[in-house]
């Protein structure tokens, strides 16, 4: 996978895009997820087009095995996978799920706090989330990206613009 990703990485840069995540899923199913460099730019279905013409054609030549390819943006829950993303998206909210209770749970909802302490390319990294207690209280959750099976922004949809 890890062969894969660089390979998939490398074809997306050339073409303007960058790799948010990728999953493979049953019958063959590999999932790509992109976002712009410009990431105030959204992905539209364009670039998804576009990003699955070119892999169509270079994955089968790098020998990445697949049976149907789906290419699509990140969405309103994006996934946050690396500390840079941690760093990106601090201050708004996010869902972590954890591998192993803490605590006795694994679902923490807060507000991501970027990294907290040591260097953001160790594996020691410590990223913060601060969430609130059932007394109200805030407390600041510390974990490191080893610790998480998956982190998701919270959707926010913003309807005042909407004319009724």
């Amino acid at each position: 996978m890890a062969n894969e990703q660089v390979l998939i990485a490398d074809a997306l840069k050339s073409l303007g895009y960058l790799l948010v995540d990728i999953e493979r899923e049953g019958r063959g199913l590999l999932r790509v997820t992109i976002e712009n460099v410009d990431y105030e730019r959204p992905i539209d279905i364009t670039d998804c087009e576009k990003v699955s013409r070119h892999l169509n054609y270079s994955l089968p030549v790098d020998n990445v095995n697949y049976d149907r390819l789906e290419v699509s943006s990140p969405g309103l829950d994006r996934p946050v996978k690396t500390v840079a993303d941690h760093v990106r998206f601090m201050g708004l909210e996010a869902n972590v799920k954890l591998r192993v209770a803490h605590a006795g749970r694994k679902n923490y909802v807060g507000v991501l706090q970027g990294l907290i302490s040591g260097d953001a390319d160790s594996v020691d990294a410590k990223l913060g989330l601060l969430i609130k207690n059932t007394d109200g209280s805030e407390a600041m959750f510390e974990f490191t990206l080893a610790e998480v099976e998956k982190t998701r922004l919270v959707p926010v949809v913003d309807f005042k613009g909407r004319k009724s």
